[in-house]
């Protein structure tokens, strides 16, 4: 044991060890504040602009209107630029009187608010006359703050001081996203601080209603609070943050205080769409090539199988399906290669003739679905006089009728596809802005009921084949690759791939438009495939189980005579 002045040799590395993880670590702990002294260094490799220059207050603090003088400080991902964007933001939070008749752009309201409150707190603001008490008499078009009362029973003092800030984003030179495709709604970003702490995780959410007009179709809000830690420069996040839509206005329900906006996020930039124009024109002479094909395909199987009655029935569905794509991919490319500079009665008629065309298409999917559902569901006893001309009746007829209607109150004619800086991207002869409803009824509307019933259809067509499989009734092939086809063409039959129509809402439907468009380039390729598999075997081989019921079931009685 050693004496107690003296010291061992373990002491001693013990001691040598300490000091070098001192002198590790200290660096990296002193990281944090190497950036802001730099700031006031002025070391040529750390400055953040000419920081010393800009700098007029002689305590440290930055100047309000830095972001104007120095462009460098939106953008830059170095620690200084990092540094005094995280010092200016917190002088626009807590140094308000000094800001108030020295900045351009900022309107500021300041509370003090007991502890004790009893109700939610409740400010009124625009971007004009900024933030202020509401008044519950007061009727207007300016937007709502509600603090809950929640916020300030949690916080120690007795007194809390609220600011509210409305700053203009434009006068600032400040809160613009690297890359940014969504527009500041008014240029307007409100900021709320209560006390000097930060507060998350509210489980009765802040609320604010930021008040707009009608919104451009294609145009999607969402609301965004300012993350300094995201990119190299800050941008907008929507992370604990709900988007409700109103009439006149947009709801934001968000769990912190912090710096917040309304982002309007456009479906569609201008190279997105047309990069998609091309994509869609490609697509349509992929699909006129198929259908015509298969049309020619068809008519060779029925004259191959002509003693066949129920085959010839279930070809003839399929031409005149296919026959309907045709049609609408031709008018597509009409449409987008003629009515750039059409009369406004030839662009009338032009957007009749898609619509025909579409509804066309959508009604014979939904004639395919009722089709396999009396093949497969009421298979006994069915008996239709001239089914199929009766069938070609309301697959061409029921369209006309809606599109008169349509056309006799006026809904076609010219459809500009905008930006947000109202920059026309396209034109197209289509329903008018001025006639959504009837573009969510006949289309949306109509789609909605046919693919919920198709679906339906595809199931039990499905169910039923595969138990036809399990018990042994289908001999032959039964390879997994071969069903897989059939499974993946009776699904493009039944117009699945429309679906994704649903999916192209809100900003992250880039990926889904470009899906939706290919996809449905290829609808005549899978059904092309599924045809040649369930009809083109050697004439006593059977592909499948759904070929065998299609082909061989001799309990349905529909006939054509």
């Amino acid at each position: 044991m050693a004496r107690g002045g003296q010291e061992t040799p373990q002491s001693s590395m013990n001691l040598l060890l300490g000091t070098v993880l001192l002198l590790l670590v200290l660096p990296d702990a002193a990281g944090g504040q190497e950036s802001c002294a730099a700031l006031r260094r002025g070391d040529r490799y750390h400055r953040c602009c000419n920081t010393v220059e800009l700098e007029e207050q002689g305590n440290g603090t930055p100047s309000p209107d830095l972001p104007r003088r120095c462009p460098e400080l939106r953008h830059s991902g170095s620690p200084a630029c990092a540094c005094l964007r995280e010092r200016w933001l917190r002088l626009l939070q807590l140094e308000w009187p000094a800001l108030r008749s020295r900045l351009a752009g900022l309107k500021v309201l300041l509370l003090n608010i007991s502890r004790a409150v009893t109700h939610d707190v409740l400010i009124t603001f625009s971007p004009r006359e900024g933030p202020r008490m509401l008044n519950m008499t007061e009727k207007g078009k300016a937007g709502k703050i509600q603090l809950p009362r929640e916020i300030f029973r949690s916080l120690s003092s007795q007194t809390v001081r609220v600011v509210v800030t409305v700053l203009n984003i434009q006068q600032l030179g400040m809160f613009e996203e690297i890359n940014q495709t969504g527009q500041v709604l008014d240029d307007t970003v409100v900021g709320i601080t209560v006390g000097e702490t930060s507060i998350s995780g509210l489980q009765d959410p802040v609320r604010l209603t930021f008040t707009h007009g009608q919104l451009l179709r294609g145009v999607t809000p969402q609301c965004v609070f300012w993350d300094a830690g995201k990119g190299q420069a800050g941008g907008w996040s929507s992370s604990g943050c709900v988007t409700q839509t109103r009439d006149k206005g947009t709801v934001c329900s968000c769990d912190h205080l912090t710096f917040f906006t309304l982002l309007l996020n456009p479906a569609l930039n201008r190279s997105t769409a047309q990069a998609l124009m091309v994509v869609a024109t490609a697509g349509c002479g992929v699909a006129i090539a198929f259908s015509i094909f298969i049309i020619a395909f068809c008519i060779f199987l029925r004259w191959r199988f002509r003693s066949e009655e129920t085959l010839r029935i279930n070809l003839g569905l399929h031409v005149n399906l296919m026959g309907s794509l045709l049609l609408l991919n031709l008018a597509f490319l009409l449409n987008r290669g003629l009515s750039g500079g059409t009369q406004l009665g030839t662009c009338k008629v032009l957007g009749g003739l898609t619509h025909y065309c579409l509804l066309c298409c959508f009604t014979w999917m939904a004639l395919e679905g009722c089709h396999f559902y009396l093949l497969f569901v009421k298979v006994l006893g069915t008996y239709i006089h001239h089914y199929l001309a009766k069938l070609c009746l309301i697959g061409w007829g029921f369209p006309a009728l809606v599109v008169g209607v349509a056309g006799v109150i006026g809904s076609y004619g010219e459809y500009s596809i905008q930006t947000m800086e109202h920059q026309i991207i396209a034109h197209l002869c289509w329903i008018t802005s001025k006639h959504l409803l009837v573009h969510y009824i006949t289309n949306c509307g109509y789609f909605s009921l046919i693919f919920l019933f198709n679906m339906a259809v595809f199931g039990v067509v499905t169910q039923k084949s595969c138990c036809l499989q399990g018990t042994g009734t289908v001999q032959g092939d039964r390879n997994a690759w071969k069903v897989a086809l059939v499974v993946m063409g009776l699904f493009c039959l039944l117009g699945a791939t429309w679906a994704l129509a649903f999916f192209t809402h809100g900003t992250s439907s880039e990926p889904v438009l470009y899906l939706f468009t290919i996809l449905n380039s290829l609808q005549g390729f899978f059904i092309f495939i599924w045809l040649v598999v369930l009809y083109y075997p050697k004439t006593k081989e059977i592909a499948g189980s759904l070929s065998h019921i299609i082909r061989h079931d001799k309990t349905t009685t529909v006939s054509q005579d």
